[in-house]
């Protein structure tokens, strides 16, 4: 009631009933009011309301903005936590916001906290996230804040990207994209780069590789020359992951170098992590130069940052170097110890580690174990079937050939 709502937000700013009153009204009336025992007329409404610092209307409503904005301080904080901190984080949030939720009418808080309220529903895999979502990106679209409505614009792909069904994923990506330009009219550079990044990616997981090329080069050259690096780190990465699976070894070349030189400027160590991938990679399947291979790989799976990041892969590429070095049952050792991330959902990455079963295969023929070098072929070339084209993929189909003829001649 009004009464409780005066008193609450006076509490709040630690304010006295006689401050309150001022010179205006007196202790008594005030607290009157307070109490819901006496109605103030308008004009005392709107002098409480300059006292109190707000709006007459936050006064008026069941719930006001200063308390919206109260709960949704709450809430992005709790958000921006660590999963890995705060488990039960998106349980919390769910909790928090629920009471609100008719109250969500317009505003930024509103749609803000929906837009919370929704993808802590989808990560905590229960029913009903759609709807929130939905008023929050048309809240977005009548304030033209697109930065908030591509977000919401992910979080609707991901639903199937992470299924790994990736054409679904691109078709809504691409709709929603054209309703975003069509209702927005100005989109912001960094919403802009962030639009291409993910039109790149989804593309290229369905093996659109011309279309993704030309959209993830547009998207560096503008911002290259916008000056906005915001996401050229992930592009370049991108750009080099890109090349390596088609064996364009100048263009991994180019991009792995512009990667390595943005990493060491920004002193961002993931991206000068990924570069080290990419060399060692490189070593193992084209420079065939595997000692040197074995060092890179040993110093980074001693370095806990790495290990945290690029763990199962440096583990991996170690499995594959002690096959080339003749070492095939440490090889098959190491590979058996890679779990590959649950994060992982695109082809780019399934394709990297899928030819695990392939060097196993190797590895187990050079032992003279026939039947679980066909087995582990085998299973490669099953995995490898949905993904698109890359070389990963020919070598997996090779190795089986291989491994069929070898048991043909039994």
């Amino acid at each position: 009631m009004l009464g409780e709502r005066i008193r609450k937000i006076r509490k709040q700013k630690k304010m006295t009933l006689e401050a309150l009153a001022g010179t205006e009204l007196t202790k008594g009336m005030l607290s009157l009011i307070e109490n819901n025992k006496s109605k103030p007329s308008i004009e005392s409404l709107t002098y409480i309301a300059e006292q109190l610092g707000v709006e007459v209307s936050d006064l008026l409503e069941e719930v006001s903005s200063h308390e919206l904005r109260e709960i949704l301080d709450q809430s992005e904080k709790l958000f921006n936590t660590k999963t890995a901190d705060y488990p039960n984080k998106y349980k919390e949030l769910i909790t928090l916001i629920q009471p609100y939720l008719d109250k969500l009418i317009q505003g930024y808080e509103a749609a803000r906290l929906l837009q919370i309220y929704s993808g802590s529903l989808y990560f905590e895999k229960r029913d009903g996230w759609k709807v929130p979502a939905q008023h929050a990106a048309k809240l977005y679209d009548q304030m033209n804040i697109t930065s908030k409505r591509v977000e919401i614009t992910y979080l609707r792909v991901m639903e199937h990207f992470v299924k790994h069904h990736y054409i679904d994923a691109l078709n809504i990506f691409l709709k929603e994209r054209e309703e975003i330009e069509t209702n927005h009219t100005y989109i912001d550079p960094m919403s802009q780069l962030d639009l291409d990044y993910h039109e790149a990616i989804l593309h290229f997981s369905v093996g659109d590789s011309a279309s993704a090329t030309r959209v993830m080069e547009n998207a560096i050259t503008f911002s290259q020359k916008s000056r906005i690096y915001y996401l050229i780190d992930d592009l370049y990465r991108l750009a080099a992951a890109h090349a390596m699976l088609t064996d364009n070894h100048e263009m991994k070349a180019l991009y792995s170098k512009k990667l390595k030189q943005y990493g060491e400027f920004a002193e961002d160590r993931q991206s000068i992590i990924f570069c080290e991938l990419l060399t060692i990679l490189a070593m193992n399947t084209v420079d065939h130069n595997h000692h040197e291979a074995l060092e890179r790989i040993e110093r980074q799976l001693a370095d806990p940052t790495s290990v945290e990041s690029h763990g199962a892969w440096f583990t991996l590429e170690k499995g594959k170097t002690l096959y080339y070095l003749g070492q095939y049952e440490e090889s098959i050792e190491w590979i058996n110890k890679v779990v590959i991330p649950s994060t992982v959902h695109h082809p780019y990455d399934f394709s990297i580690f899928y030819v695990m079963d392939s060097y196993k295969a190797l590895s187990y023929l050079e032992l003279g174990n026939l039947s679980k070098a066909l087995y582990s072929a085998e299973l490669a070339v099953t995995n490898f079937d949905p993904l698109p084209p890359s070389t990963f993929k020919e070598f997996s189909l090779k190795t089986y050939k291989k491994i069929l003829l070898e048991n043909s001649k039994k």
